[in-house]
């Protein structure tokens, strides 16, 4: 399909079925295609038939977030989350980043690591030898390939075989190697496949110790999977809503990533923000979400330290930021082909391959970071938040139509965004229209 702009300008305002209509406006699925949504993309006997004593399903928002150009190419990207402000910010911050010529992504091979404990080993450096030794390593991945035909038909599977000592005899756990299989998994993210790679070859491996085989699974630290991302700001994007100049904006952005860079309980924060966009980005896509998050964190503490995965630079009087993360995403296979609704949001982003999905996913993190860190350094990360939070309360305590409005922009005012504070103001407000309506009927 052709590629439309991703910039839809006030597409905030208009109500579900007008965003529809601009969605299917694009070229992509129709109104008809998105009304799979209405149930949550997903029927109870579809549920029952991806995990185990299914009672019912249970639904997230969808949104999607306007704006991001990656590699000179538009997307409008599926966000499915429950917390307020995400899918907006990444979108504000995406027009922030358009301004500056959009992200740029470097995405690897998609490799992942097929592990295989050996234990018992009496010579664990003579068994590494033994294992990447040219000849050995190329039975080893013949005999792995043999158990992958058709992924080495579409261009993947297993590419290398490494080695590393984890203890020698006399250490409390024994001599104990582990070898790691590489395998090129193409566009799933091969989880089931490198498992059963990582079993079918665990005997010849053990062989090649002198050892017994322990644990064979993959690895979710996908270090050979990565993704690298820029975005560059120009200050004219980054000016305060306080009137803060865009290098004011653009000088306590980059204080901020030091920050982060220098405290780990810091980073922490930092990172949740990332994974605010990439998690979402993954939930609509119907992708492991969990496995991505333990690689990044892992990924962050590679160091010895746990450290930021992105960090903002004054680069020459442009905000510079960079984000280097593992991505193991798929467009095939796992419970994609099972979910409607993450059939529609690949749809949506017009994404067949897993690096291009990597790509998207992981510049929907750095925009969320950017969204985060110039709240921080402007606002404070709570007046956007809470504005929008305020709806979500509104709504809980009953409030409809413009009520939903009324009610939020007073208990964000008060700075009382309570569900009880709600349904006070939702109560008065209800009578004021009822007597204001008794008092219309009285009028001759």
């Amino acid at each position: 399909m052709s590629r439309k702009s991703s910039r839809i300008p006030g597409f905030y305002r208009l109500g579900v079925d007008q965003r529809r209509e601009q969605l299917a406006g694009r070229g992509g699925p129709t109104v008809d295609d998105m009304a799979a949504l209405d149930d949550g993309g997903i029927d109870l006997e579809a549920a029952d038939g991806m995990i185990e004593n299914v009672i019912g399903t249970f639904a997230l928002p969808m949104g999607v977030a306007p704006n991001f150009v990656i590699n000179g190419v538009d997307y409008v990207v599926p966000m499915v989350i429950e917390e307020p402000s995400v899918v907006a910010a990444a979108s504000y911050a995406a027009r922030m980043v358009r301004d500056g010529g959009g992200f740029t992504a470097e995405v690897t091979r998609p490799v992942m690591i097929g592990q295989v404990q050996i234990t018992g080993v009496a010579d664990p450096d003579g068994a590494v030898r033994r294992i990447t030794d040219p000849a050995a390593a190329d039975q080893v991945l013949a005999s792995a390939r043999a158990l992958s035909p058709r992924l080495c038909d579409r261009g993947g599977g297993p590419v290398g075989v490494r080695a590393r000592v984890l203890s020698r005899p006399g250490d409390p756990d024994g001599g104990m190697v582990v070898a790691h299989v590489l395998v090129d998994c193409r566009d799933a993210m091969g989880a089931n496949l490198v498992n059963s790679i990582a079993e079918g070859v665990a005997d010849e491996l053990a062989a090649l110790a002198g050892g017994d085989v322990g644990l064979r699974i993959l690895s979710n630290l996908s270090d050979e999977r990565t993704v690298h991302i820029t975005a560059r700001v120009p200050d004219a994007s980054l000016r305060g809503a306080g009137g803060g100049s865009g290098a004011d904006v653009r000088a306590a952005i980059v204080a901020a990533s030091r920050f982060a860079e220098l405290d780990p309980y810091r980073a922490a924060t930092h990172n949740k923000g990332i994974m605010n966009g990439i998690d979402a980005v993954l939930l609509a896509t119907a992708n492991d979400w969990r496995g991505v998050e333990a690689g990044a964190h892992a990924y962050a503490a590679r160091s010895g330290s746990y450290r930021p995965l992105a960090v903002w630079r004054d680069d020459d009087g442009t905000l510079t930021g960079t984000l280097d993360i593992p991505m193991a995403v798929g467009t095939v296979g796992g419970a994609l082909q099972a979910h409607a609704g993450a059939v529609l949001a690949l749809a949506l982003l017009a994404v067949r391959d897993a690096r291009t999905l990597a790509a998207v996913a992981a510049s929907a993190g750095l925009a969320s970071n950017l969204a985060a860190l110039r709240a921080l350094a402007t606002d404070g990360i709570q007046r956007g938040h809470m504005s929008l939070h305020a709806r979500v309360v509104a709504r809980a305590a009953g409030a409809t139509g413009d009520l939903i409005d009324r009610v939020a922009a007073e208990i964000a005012a008060i700075g009382d965004v309570k569900p009880d504070r709600a349904r006070e103001i939702l109560a008065r407000l209800r009578e004021t229209e009822l007597a204001s309506s008794l008092t219309l009927k009285e009028i001759p």
